[in-house]
């Protein structure tokens, strides 16, 4: 999903919780450090505090720095979306969405009392991804129940999920229930065939183990052309070898 549409959504997502009023960034600072208290994790993690009526962060701690390279004042929402791996956008608009409708038919009162929490890869400084764990809570809301501040906190898992899809779950705090690894449908993922009827031959003969001269028999076609399909779904789907391209085909469903 190409950013500027990311962005798009994301912001049509937010707009439909945001309120006109925001009061001041000091009238939560109590209840941000009680909240702080239920994000704990082992592990690198920085925290930020995102701002409904701007559609931007107010505040993003220093340490983003030592995890994935870049100085705070760096941050912004455009950002992060251009960090953000491309294969997980859609499913963060598929969390938001969940979490916004989730939300919508709470009471005021317990709005605050729960967190979303799912993962997804961004890229780091030195160009490798990281695994983060996202939390985020709202901190704040005016006396309409309009949301005014969010706190996230981002946690480095790559060593525990080092691969598969994202998850989301929705954490009760002060004795709320909570609801652990929603099925939520990925609306948002784009509609496009990633390959052509060829390509999708020869990649289910690799997927059945087949070398490049087998296909090249199989399909009556030369070896240098299975090797030219080989390495156009490589680059198309910034690949970096046959079993990971296996590997997202049968992710994905593409065969």
């Amino acid at each position: 999903m190409k950013p500027e549409l990311f962005t798009g959504e994301a912001h049509k997502i937010w707009k439909q919780l945001a309120t006109e009023s925001a009061p001041d960034l000091l009238q939560m600072e109590l209840d941000l450090y009680k909240k702080l208290l239920n994000f704990f994790q082992v592990g690198d993690y920085y925290y930020y505090i995102f701002n409904f009526k701007t559609l931007e962060f107010d505040l993003i701690s220093e340490g983003i720095e030592p995890m994935l390279g870049y100085h705070p004042s760096e941050v912004n929402i455009a950002f992060l979306v251009n960090k953000m791996h491309p294969e997980d956008r859609p499913w963060f608009l598929s969390f938001e969405d969940k979490t916004a409708q989730f939300l919508a038919q709470l009471p005021s009162e317990k709005i605050m009392k729960y967190k979303n929490r799912y993962d997804y890869r961004l890229e780091k400084k030195d160009g490798s991804y990281m695994r983060v764990l996202h939390q985020a809570s709202i901190v704040q809301v005016d006396e309409h129940g309009g949301l005014v501040r969010t706190l996230g906190v981002h946690t480095d898992i790559t060593h525990l999920k080092p691969n598969g899809l994202p998850v989301m779950s929705l954490i009760g705090m002060d004795g709320e229930p909570s609801y652990q690894d929603i099925d939520v449908k990925n609306v948002f993922i784009e509609s496009k065939e990633m390959l052509t009827i060829r390509e999708k031959q020869v990649l289910t003969l690799l997927i059945e183990g087949k070398l490049s001269k087998e296909i090249s028999k199989a399909l009556n076609i030369s070896k240098q052309t299975v090797d030219t399909h080989r390495k156009n779904m490589l680059h198309k789907n910034n690949l970096n070898n046959t079993g990971e391209l296996i590997g997202k085909a049968i992710r994905q469903g593409w065969i």
